[in-house]
């Protein structure tokens, strides 16, 4: 199957490459492989998929309409995964417009060419920050998302808004998925596990926020792989209307599923699973919520086990070492190529 995967440096977009690659599928990588962090970990990533038979990369932004446009033209998928984006809750506050261009054009950029080449099946990123105010637990597809308290959620509710539409108008079969604090090895240096590792492996203080009164839904990269690939043949083929008579008039070919662990891990304990994957203890600073951020997540994946046979099961005990095990490995790699590059 020929597969695009936009955000294919990034981090679950190198492992669900990888995957699709040991599949046998031919996979297009796409990526603007943008300073968010550190783009030499994203371009460690590319070195790892390029020599792999049946992937080819190109560099490109896909908030840029006429080159996107090509980019389906000549490439004539069969399906589309888009997991490009541009994350972080807390950095939504001081640059949203990153967050329109990528999220909110970007994302309308990739269903034109959908619709234009009659994908069979697109695959996007939403975010459990979608939930937002919810104060119900375990967040379950089918609870109201009207009350976003972050931009990026904002730009998450949308893309399932305009997803919709979509399906609705031209009969475009969409799946989206609620990721749920995604970690791992080649991860994200913006998330907290990553800084609190580094942070603790240097000696230095982490900042536990709420003062440390969080509970946390943590979902390992493997199991949201193992997910994304169970969904690829399941297209949506009977529209809302079918399955909920008398509830709706949508023609859209959509589902929306959570991607979790459905187990929730409170700061405090977090920090601990840290310390013992590290062999070192860490300095503890209590602060408050911070704008945007929320007390609690936790998935209800029912549906996704109903619909798939599968629910991420991935302990945060071993998650967190084998990340532990990987940035030490990577860390050190890349200081011994500083050294030869001195």
């Amino acid at each position: 199957m020929k597969i695009l995967v936009t955000g294919a440096a990034g981090f679950i977009g190198f492992h669900l490459s990888r995957r699709l690659l040991a599949e046998g599928h031919q996979v297009h990588g796409v990526d603007n492989v943008n300073d968010y962090y550190d783009p030499r970990l994203k371009q460690a990533r590319l070195s790892q998929l390029m020599p792999k038979v049946g992937f080819s990369f190109q560099n490109l932004d896909i908030a840029e309409p006429n080159r996107t446009a090509r980019l389906f033209h000549e490439g004539r998928f069969e399906v589309v995964i888009n997991l490009a984006a541009q994350a972080g809750v807390r950095y939504s506050l001081e640059n949203p417009l990153a967050y329109v261009n990528s999220n909110l054009v970007g994302f309308v950029n990739l269903l034109e060419g959908c619709v234009g080449i009659q994908v069979r099946h697109l695959i996007f990123a939403s975010s459990s920050s979608v939930y937002g105010a919810n104060c119900k637990v375990p967040f379950a597809v089918e609870d109201p998302t009207d009350h976003p308290v972050s931009f990026y959620g904002a730009t998450k509710k949308a893309n399932e808004l305009i997803a919709h539409s979509y399906s609705h108008l031209y009969g475009l079969p969409v799946t989206g998925l609620r990721f749920f604090t995604v970690y791992g090895p080649w991860g994200r240096p913006d998330m907290a596990y990553y800084k609190f590792v580094r942070a603790i492996d240097e000696g230095r203080a982490i900042d536990l926020y709420n003062h440390g009164q969080m509970q946390r839904d943590f979902t390992y990269v493997d199991d949201v792989v193992e997910g994304i690939a169970r969904l690829i043949t399941l297209a949506p083929q009977r529209c809302l209307r079918e399955e909920k008579s008398g509830e709706s008039v949508s023609s859209a070919k959509l589902r929306i599923y959570n991607i979790g662990n459905s187990k929730t891990v409170s700061l405090e304990r977090f920090v601990d699973i840290i310390e013992e994957a590290l062999g070192k203890k860490a300095i503890r600073n209590y602060l408050p919520m911070q704008p945007g951020d929320v007390p609690a997540t936790h998935a209800d994946v029912t549906a996704l086990a109903r619909d798939t046979g599968f629910a991420p099961r991935t302990a945060l005990e071993t998650g967190m070492r084998n990340f532990v095990n990987w940035y030490r490995e990577y860390h050190r790699g890349a200081w011994r190529q500083k050294e030869t590059a001195a």
